[in-house]
């Protein structure tokens, strides 16, 4: 069956289908900002983006868990410089009651807690402690030495198995530093430890208030160092107290660091005591220093642990760059592959609405020279 109409009229409306067709990818590609929308589209560029998009978005996954590890050991490390700032203000303690005037409080007493009680007055003006097979000997050359001149001669002796200190209670406390006994003035204990009791009407002196008060701002010191520390955690993780914090570097999970957390506190850090339990309330020079040289070794700790953090935080903030730009150009990638040239695709639309615009002007010439044609046989 042949078509009324003409071939020029036919040409126009395929061109205006063809060009209709044209417009409307035009319009969705600019719609959607893509000129790949489904494997239709392009199979090979539609699943390779696809690919990658996948994987961008688990490395962008990995940037957020590093951001979040990243804090922890920020936390971490500030948490230590404030520590070390208390450190700093227990040394200045601690350097302060040497400048103090130790007690002046006479040894004159009675010692207990040994198998046969024996007095102790310096009378003779030479008293010697042995302890064990006499390895260690302190002679004292002064009938009446001061509670510091006492313990400052036993714990300055040679090769020391014996630590005198002064109890919260103000008895002198001699105390064996392995398993042998101690001997007083030919009389030794039973046990590791013997009390010399400073008894009313014999002893003379008073234990320093100044040095006692010091004392106690040193362990208020020691206490704020356990709660920081226990207070030192981000988002259940504290490497303080003894967490350790695991990071992925890569999907798979073979990439990857443990931040190894330490426990840290007072004790473990080896701050002593001062004014409370085995405390001696800052009355010998020699515990004193003995604490500023704990103190030293502490902030040498803090300052490796430190280091430590701060090299961990180093090789985390790294990856995360790392990740975040691999992630980008993932993404990149996958845009170059499926996204639309949007100046192009408008261009593109404008050309199209012009080839429209004529070719329906042609057709409308086309049509008048038609009719012309059938006017000639009187149609």
């Amino acid at each position: 069956m042949s078509t009324i109409l003409s071939s020029g009229t036919r040409s126009n409306l395929r061109a205006l289908q063809e060009i209709s067709s044209l417009m409307l990818l035009s319009q969705k590609r600019l719609a959607t900002g893509k000129r790949v929308n489904s494997p239709t589209d392009n199979p090979i560029n539609f699943f390779t983006a696809a690919s990658l998009n996948a994987r961008a978005a688990q490395l962008n996954t990995l940037v957020d868990s590093s951001a979040n590890a990243i804090k922890t050991v920020e936390t971490a490390s500030i948490a230590i410089a404030s520590i070390e700032d208390l450190v700093a203000t227990a040394q200045t303690i601690a350097t302060q009651a040497l400048q103090s005037t130790g007690s002046n409080a006479k040894v004159t007493g009675t010692v207990t807690g040994l198998t046969g009680s024996s007095s102790i007055a310096f009378s003779s003006g030479t008293d010697t402690i042995t302890v064990g097979d006499g390895v260690t000997t302190a002679t004292y050359m002064d009938a009446t030495p001061t509670v510091q001149e006492f313990l400052d001669t036993v714990n300055s002796t040679s090769g020391l198995l014996v630590k005198a200190s002064l109890t919260s209670d103000g008895r002198i406390e001699l105390e064996a530093l392995s398993t042998n006994s101690i001997i007083i003035g030919g009389t030794s204990s039973a046990g590791e430890k013997a009390s010399i009791g400073l008894v009313a009407g014999t002893t003379t002196g008073t234990l320093n208030a100044t040095r006692q008060g010091l004392a106690a701002q040193f362990d208020q010191i020691r206490a704020q160092i356990d709660q920081l520390a226990r207070d030192a955690g981000y988002n259940g993780v504290n490497l303080l107290n003894g967490n350790n914090l695991s990071v992925a570097f890569n999907e798979t999970g073979t990439a990857n660091l443990t931040v190894t957390g330490v426990s840290y506190n007072s004790t473990s850090l080896g701050i002593p005591v001062a004014s409370t339990g085995t405390g001696y309330q800052f009355q010998s020079n020699t515990e004193i220093n003995a604490a500023l040289t704990a103190l030293t070794g502490t902030l040498k700790t803090l300052s490796t642990q430190s280091t430590l953090l701060e090299s961990n935080l180093s090789i985390v903030t790294g990856r995360q760059e790392f990740n975040a730009a691999m992630a980008d150009l993932l993404e990149t990638g996958a845009d170059d592959l499926v996204l639309a040239d949007v100046n192009e695709e408008s261009a593109n639309l404008l050309a199209l609405k012009t080839r429209r615009d004529l070719a329906v002007t042609a057709l409308s010439l086309t049509a008048e020279s038609d009719r012309s044609v059938l006017k000639l046989f009187g149609i």
